[in-house]
């Protein structure tokens, strides 16, 4: 089977029967998102959005963060993985949201990566998910499903993932394809004992059952 003909296969499977799939991150708009992006890091998103409600109650915005405190974000984050760094990051993400974008989360991969904590994944979801751009965030889930079905060949970094499927799957469907992978790969496609006899696309998977 040539790459081509598995991108088509699994695609096609995806779309069938996983046309809906979407962010399980509880978010209303782009500045939330964001924080619950950052916090999810290392941290499943259950527990991010057991965390959320109550800090955007205090946090409603980039102004009202902004104007917080280190010890009033760290409390509300407490429970969250790695919390003083998410904690630190988040808060000095609204500073600048304010000081150099008026409130207004930006929408373009140079402006995103310039805020403190946010990388390349986290801004590819961002633009994706709350702007609606073609993009593919490259999670654990999204690099280890695309190696071991044979999507790219061992590639070495996220972002050689990223760019092999951007290159190879149709812009109009890529975030899309990003929550078909990362969902595929947290329920299904596991990184220990992932479930081949209840995997849709095991026919066109590279690995056909053996973990890579």
């Amino acid at each position: 089977m040539t790459v081509s003909e598995r991108y088509a296969k699994v695609l096609a499977w995806f779309q069938a029967n996983m046309r809906d799939a979407e962010s399980e991150l509880n978010f209303r708009n782009p500045y939330e998102l964001l924080v619950a992006v950052m916090l999810s890091a290392q941290c499943t998103d259950k527990r991010v959005n057991m965390v959320t409600p109550a800090f955007f109650e205090r946090f409603p915005d980039a102004f009202a963060l902004s104007e917080g405190t280190f010890d009033e974000v760290l409390s509300l984050v407490k429970s969250i993985s790695y919390p003083n760094s998410k904690a630190e990051h988040i808060l000095s993400m609204g500073k600048m949201v304010v000081s150099d974008f008026k409130g207004e989360i930006p929408c373009t991969m140079e402006e995103l990566t310039r805020l403190p904590g946010v990388g390349r994944k986290t801004a590819n979801v961002m633009l994706t998910v709350a702007f609606g751009q073609p993009a593919m965030p490259v999670d654990t889930h999204v690099f280890r499903v695309s190696n071991r079905i044979g999507l790219t060949n061992q590639s070495k970094t996220p972002e050689q993932t990223e760019k092999i499927l951007v290159k190879h799957i149709p812009h109009d469907i890529l975030g899309n394809a990003h929550h078909w992978l990362l969902l595929h790969g947290r329920y299904v496609c596991t990184a220990k004992n992932p479930k081949c006899g209840e995997c849709g696309i095991r026919e066109w998977c590279k690995s056909k059952g053996q973990s890579s």
